[in-house]
């Protein structure tokens, strides 16, 4: 008997992975779960990029915006899925554009651990960057010459696993049959498509979706809110700003995180890259 196969499908935002994710399930049979960590968060669609079509998926929408959610959890529901699933024989999409998700579950890290005590959480609010890095790097160097020192959130996320005694997240994922794709426009060509998506965005109501949001009692300080351009919108609601530097805004920030995931990728085991989702989807079809 034939095992199952686990697709995992990773690229920059706006490269096609959905696409690609929903035609090898349909042509697979397969089961898609997410692998985004926004898409996690109920009405946050819009901006998000949410797939319409969620019944064909799995972990979208299971916390609210003000729920925090880690690569700890995801594994544990991402790995408890897989196993139902090859138990059926039945192959398995990742997707989704928070390349430490999927890298995590598919290479099963074996020292991620469990969100922190919130008591732990709240006082490192108080604490400066200069103060949170200084602890970092006197009780982790190893850790701190890793990340961006500058990156207020890194830092704490870091200085929290550091600080918790809590014991590593035991798990394992069944035998499938792996198949790591990567979506890797050309830089030009992820450009254009940023912008077109974005403009789409906002035709098709982030603003509204962000002032529903707010109105529901979400904000920024929520986790929800860092997924790109949420807290700008907020901001703009706000303050009645100029949408078209909005946009712009939004686009550049969007094109540089682009650069940040495709740097990532560079470093991604068994990674087979394409061009674009339809090159991949060939590929694969010849190799069934």
């Amino acid at each position: 008997m034939v095992a199952p196969t686990l697709f995992a499908i990773m690229g920059p935002t706006a490269s096609g992975k959905s696409r690609l994710a929903e035609a090898i399930a349909e042509a697979h049979r397969a089961l898609i779960v997410n692998a985004d960590a926004f898409q996690i968060y109920q009405g946050m669609d819009v901006g998000t990029a949410k797939p319409r079509e969620k019944s064909h998926y799995r972990l979208l929408d299971i916390r609210t915006p003000d729920q925090e959610f880690g690569v700890g959890e995801f594994v544990i529901l991402a790995a408890n899925l897989l196993s139902e699933q090859y138990a059926s024989g039945r192959s398995v999409v990742v997707c989704g554009g928070t390349g430490l998700y999927i890298r995590a579950l598919v290479e099963q890290y074996k020292d991620l651990k469990p969100s922190p005590a919130p008591e732990l959480r709240e006082s490192l609010i108080s604490w400066s960057l200069t103060e949170a890095v200084q602890k970092l790097i006197a009780i982790a160097p190893l850790v701190a010459v890793q990340i961006d020192l500058q990156n207020e959130i890194r830092v704490k996320r870091s200085l929290e696993k550091e600080l918790s005694n809590q014991s590593p997240i035991e798990f394992s994922i069944p035998p499938f049959a792996i198949k790591k794709i990567g979506i890797v426009p050309s830089p030009e060509n992820s450009q254009s498509k940023i912008k077109q998506r974005t403009v789409e965005m906002f035709q098709n109501g982030w603003v509204a979706e962000v002032k529903e949001l707010l109105d529901s009692g979400y904000g920024p300080g929520n986790p929800g809110f860092r997924a790109l351009g949420y807290e700008a919108i907020a901001e703009h609601i706000q303050g009645n700003g100029n949408e078209e530097v909005l946009i712009e805004r939004i686009m550049s920030d969007t094109v540089k995180y682009s650069k940040r995931q495709r740097t990532w990728l560079r470093a991604e085991p068994n990674l087979v890259v394409f061009s674009d989702a339809s090159d991949a989807l060939d590929a694969v079809g010849h190799q069934q």
